[in-house]
């Protein structure tokens, strides 16, 4: 990914408030396997743990899970039982993880530039979006029978359930908001076949990086020119990203 300087977000605790705000990455591996492909991609929740939240600096563990039957994961274990890393499980290469959220992408029509377009006509089609891509080294927690095993996926599932259901859904139990749903919730015997068939994917990241290309590379009638051209829009993804280039622009004019 191109990391302009005017695009590039630098802040690691911007980075880990995006991550969580969109757990939903695309775990992306390169591993070389006769049974599957060298480049592969799941879609996969995470949790991301830190041990100091005032931290400017600490980039965290990715935790998630993948369905056993992924191909994918077969990779991933075959890769993890392969591994001559001094510590078990933990693959040689690096994995990354993007995450891209949704509500901050946008198409970007040459007709927003009311600065140059009318001057020059030299403008182009364009998208706004941000996104994380965090690297790191996975420890695979493919053995449903160790009590390592257990203990991890059993942490994982009921972390991921409790933070998408207060955070992505809202239920606090805290005023006219209902409960959120537990794992407890379940029968354990049924809980306990399905942790059979997930495995566990634990990231120390080594790197987290992140972009707002939010038209900053742009004048600044041009970006007004894109704040109310996509607010006009009336879309819900319109006014996000219409909120995002505003707040990036005022970012930018306020360090000139």
């Amino acid at each position: 990914m191109l990391f302009r300087p005017d695009h590039a977000e630098p802040a690691i605790p911007v980075l880990r408030k995006l991550v969580r705000e969109n757990p939903l990455g695309i775990l992306t591996t390169a591993i070389r396997s006769d049974i599957a492909p060298f480049i592969q991609s799941s879609h996969i929740p995470f949790i991301l743990d830190v041990k100091d939240e005032d931290s400017t600096e600490e980039l965290g563990v990715l935790r998630g899970h993948i369905a056993r039957q992924n191909p994918q994961s077969k990779v991933l274990i075959e890769a993890a039982k392969a591994s001559k890393s001094s510590m078990p499980n933990v693959l040689e290469e690096e994995v990354l993880v993007l995450f891209t959220p949704p509500s901050h992408q946008h198409y970007v029509t040459p007709k927003f530039y009311t600065e140059t377009k009318p001057v020059t006509g030299k403008v182009v089609p364009t998208w706004n979006y941000s996104a994380v891509q965090a690297y790191g080294r996975a420890k695979i927690y493919w053995d449903h029978k160790s009590d390592e095993s257990i203990a991890f996926l059993s942490k994982q599932v009921a972390d991921l359930s409790e933070h998408a259901e207060t955070f992505v859904m809202g239920f606090t139990g805290k005023g006219d908001r209902q409960g959120s749903w537990k794992v407890s919730d379940a029968p354990e015997r049924f809980i306990e076949l399905l942790r059979t068939n997930i495995i566990g994917i634990e990231i120390q990241l080594d790197r987290l990086e992140g972009k707002f290309k939010m038209s900053q590379e742009m004048s600044l009638g041009d970006r007004e020119g894109v704040v109310k051209g996509l607010a006009s829009l009336g879309t819900e993804t319109g006014t996000v990203v219409s909120g995002l280039v505003k707040e990036r622009s005022d970012l930018k004019e306020s360090k000139s």
